[in-house]
């Protein structure tokens, strides 16, 4: 069985982050933890925290990458959720064998230090759901 830690994320997809951070610092009052390309994923992500828990705000950096199909067939808004694990590998193997479709058949790296398995939303009631574990621990973060 897959044991989630705790929701580390919610990620937020939008065309620009330039144009969504405004509202996120000078409206909501939060700090921005940093913005970070991931090129095999094809995104630009920017994080802000909400005590525990980020928001993440997701922006393509390819027109053909999946969050800029996501924004074509669905436009800007929640893209997913992401929780800690603490022993990703165990948890995709315990997910294979419950018959859960899977996005990653094995751990990849992901943003902030993560590396990360996506679960497809088919088999998660239509939510698309990240599982992430911390590389290194880093101060302050959820993953405990």
């Amino acid at each position: 069985m897959a044991v989630v830690a705790a929701l580390n994320h919610v990620a937020i997809a939008v065309r620009s982050i330039d144009a969504q951070r405004r509202f996120y610092e000078d409206v909501l009052g939060l700090t921005c933890e940093g913005v970070e390309e991931i090129p095999d994923q094809q995104v630009r992500v920017a994080f802000f925290r909400i005590g525990a828990v980020r928001i993440e705000l997701v922006e393509p950096t390819d027109p053909g990458s999946s969050v800029a199909r996501f924004l074509e067939k669905r436009g800007p808004g929640l893209h997913h959720l992401a929780c800690t694990v603490a022993d990703l590998p165990a948890c995709i193997a315990a997910l294979k064998r419950s018959g859960a479709r899977l996005i990653d058949d094995q751990p990849r790296p992901g943003a902030h230090g993560m590396t990360i398995a996506f679960l497809h939303p088919q088999s998660t009631g239509g939510v698309l759901i990240e599982l992430c574990q911390p590389q290194t621990p880093t101060p302050g973060d959820n993953s405990d």
